[in-house]
């Protein structure tokens, strides 16, 4: 299939700037492939929909304060810094992107903080890509406390304001425990501790899964032959409980819901050839688009996203493309909103 099926004009004033006021009362667009049907309905409104031993595959994640800001040695030129993913532990090596990336060549020294923090750049990788060594002689512990300190919250850049308190705890899913993010999985930031909780009292399930989201998944894509487009890695942790739970909710033919791009791509790269889910640990590349045979789940929350982005390509790819995109058509006319802080979409 071609990039430019997947284009359409997002109006700019759908773009979500903040979050919902409570998590649960985004607005939820159900898709019903079966019939063709589509309901529009709140996020807390899934209560009607979902009964016993229906199960909710969730993703743990935990967003860190990825975004920092430095000063480059000598000039003292302001410089962004977004970290990306830590390469070696015992090196404080990280795989970052730096903006504006011209002034930082290999062997820059960047100071954070009143000099908290020290980086050297040791390798370009992309345009905008670097490699940097943290000089650090502390614990991780200590590391982390002062990345912490130092960094802020990495709201997308299409968010058009400056960090607020607020985004610490909504830029977080309230099931968010493993540390390594730089996005938190979208879809999952409509379930409010309520929500849950009276989902848990009509005996649906949750599990979890940990897939630490990066860039990549946002990233742009530069090839109109989408069979040449190339994932970045993203890690991923599937526990055995986890592919218990998914097991015997497929033996028993019950809803299996995957919550977020992040757990559809998770589930979908620990495939066993029985079909069923493999307790895993490692990588995964996994583009999903149009005519993919899904194994896992049968049901699917997502945000509405934007024009040409994996993430749209992985909903048409489950929803079915035609029915996803005149969805959207739907959801621009209704005014649904987009993006991370947007409203949410159910593929039954």
């Amino acid at each position: 299939m071609k990039l430019s099926k997947f284009s359409f004009d997002l109006p700019a004033n759908l773009i979500a700037q903040d979050p919902a006021k409570n998590r649960d009362e985004s607005k939820l667009m159900i898709l019903h492939r079966n019939t063709g049907k589509i309901e529009h309905k709140k996020f807390k409104d899934i209560l009607e929909i979902f009964g016993p031993n229906d199960l909710f595959v969730i993703n743990n994640t935990r967003v860190f304060p990825a975004r920092m800001y430095g000063n480059k040695e000598k000039t003292g030129a302001k410089i962004e810094v977004f970290l990306l993913r830590e390469l070696n532990e015992e090196h404080k090596l990280w795989d970052v992107l730096v903006d504006p990336a011209r002034k930082i060549r290999v062997g820059n020294k960047l100071y954070f903080g009143d000099d908290d923090l020290v980086a050297e750049v040791v390798d370009n990788t992309t345009s905008r890509g670097r490699t940097i060594r943290f000089l650090f002689d502390g614990s991780k512990e200590e590391f982390n406390t002062i990345v912490r300190k130092l960094g802020e919250t990495p709201i997308p850049k299409y968010i058009e304001r400056n960090v607020k308190k607020e985004d610490e705890e909504r830029y977080q899913t309230i099931f968010a425990t493993v540390e390594g993010a730089v996005a938190p999985p979208t879809a999952g930031l409509h379930f409010s501790r309520e929500l849950m909780m009276r989902l848990d009292i009509k005996g649906v399930k949750f599990a979890e899964l940990t897939l630490h989201q990066g860039l990549g998944t946002f990233r742009t894509v530069e090839v109109e032959d989408l069979s040449k487009h190339k994932m970045d890695s993203e890690s991923y942790a599937i526990p055995e409980k986890t592919a218990k739970l998914v097991n015997e909710a497929k033996a028993g033919k019950h809803r299996i819901v995957a919550v977020g791009s992040g757990v559809m791509r998770a589930l979908e790269s620990s495939v066993s050839s029985t079909g069923t889910l493999n307790s895993s640990t490692g990588w995964t590349d996994k583009f999903i688009a149009p005519l993919y045979d899904f194994s896992i789940a049968n049901a699917f929350i997502t945000n509405f996203h934007a024009p040409e982005s994996t993430l749209l390509m992985l909903a048409t790819a489950f929803g079915g493309y035609d029915f996803v995109m005149d969805a959207y058509k739907e959801a621009i006319k209704k005014k649904y909103a987009f993006q991370a802080y947007g409203d949410a979409m159910l593929i039954l």
